[in-house]
């Protein structure tokens, strides 16, 4: 690679359904230089992530649209290479929002612009998944919204992923019994084996709310007391049916409608009949919880407790076919571009 070209991969048109690799453009631009209170930043790793599909579209939500014909945005971590700051040195290693792109300039005058983190003890790239916003999503969810009680059952949509995998591994410590949905019996193997959790089920065997939630109620035989919420559509009509009085559903993702997809609650009123409690989340608007967060998880992951997963695609060039994958279930665990 020549070091004085940047590679970005930009939103060239907005997607009317699925993302296809034609709405991305790569584009090459020349390295920028930090002035005073900034540095450059090479990215190691590119996070990506089911909220980039939302941002894609231009109608209003929880956080702005992607601009297009602009870098992607998205979580990075990498080296500082030069720096015109006393707060930053080169070989630093940090985390940031460097989008879709080997290069950034950042101006760490900015409070939370670039946070100075450590490969010492875990590789750099658990801190865009395990020990990231992924990891404190689940953190949060779980412990914050759905506050689970010894002996409870929680299901969790997506439970191979990048925040399911992390959240029924939490429920484990926390003494409840963590079933997952997950597609395909690799991905249902690794959330038993690898994670722990006491079931998993393989939603791709069952094409209609009735038969998954027969299969819900099958690995729930107490009912259930808790979800979390990744996929929505059928799996969230298939585990409401099953809940119990006074379940708490944490409404983390809805990937099954990202693509414009209608996807109505088939029965609304189970959630006055059970009296549920549904509540939605985004984590970037609680970070005053990522401290303690950040601690408790780096102290499972430091001591085996907590494991995970990582899909990696190599170099910038990839990212566009790597997030299409992402979106239809492709990765296992946290899907990651490296970029050196």
């Amino acid at each position: 690679m020549n070091p004085l070209v940047n590679k970005q991969i930009h939103l060239a048109a907005r997607p009317g359904g699925e993302p296809r690799v034609e709405h991305f453009r790569l584009v090459e631009t020349p390295v920028p230089r930090p002035a005073d209170g900034q540095v450059l930043v090479r990215h190691h790793y590119l996070s990506l992530d089911p909220y980039m599909r939302g941002r894609m579209n231009e109608g209003a939500s929880y956080a702005p649209p992607q601009p297009l014909n602009e870098v992607m945005i998205g979580g990075t971590v990498g080296e500082v290479v030069d720096s015109c700051s006393a707060r930053f040195e080169v070989g630093d290693t940090v985390l940031g929002m460097g989008g879709w792109q080997q290069y950034q300039v950042v101006d760490v005058s900015r409070s939370g612009s670039l946070q100075k983190v450590s490969g010492s003890q875990v590789p750099l790239s658990a801190y865009l998944g395990v020990l990231g916003m992924p990891g404190v999503t689940a953190w949060y969810g779980l412990l914050q919204v759905i506050a689970p009680k010894s002996g409870e059952t929680l299901v969790v949509s997506a439970a191979s992923g990048a925040v399911g995998s992390v959240v029924g591994q939490l429920a484990k410590i926390h003494g409840c019994r963590a079933v997952g949905i997950a597609g395909g019996p690799q991905k249902c193997r690794l959330v038993v084996d690898d994670y722990g959790f006491d079931a998993c089920i393989d939603h791709k065997r069952y094409q209609d709310v009735d038969s998954l939630s027969a299969a819900i109620a099958q690995a729930c035989p107490d009912g259930v007391d808790a979800v979390f919420e990744n996929v929505g559509g059928i799996i969230l009509d298939a585990v409401m049916q099953r809940c119990n009085a006074f379940a708490r559903i944490a409404l983390c993702g809805m990937i099954a409608c990202y693509n414009g997809e209608p996807s109505p609650i088939r029965a609304p009123w189970l959630i006055l009949v059970k009296r549920l409690q549904v509540e939605g989340f985004v984590i970037s608007e609680h970070m005053e919880v990522w401290p303690e967060a950040l601690r408790e998880l780096g102290m499972l992951v430091g001591s085996g407790t907590l494991k995970y997963r990582e899909t990696v695609a190599q170099g910038i060039e990839r990212a566009p076919e790597a997030f299409i994958g992402l979106l239809k279930g492709a990765n296992l665990g946290k899907q990651l571009v490296r970029l050196i």
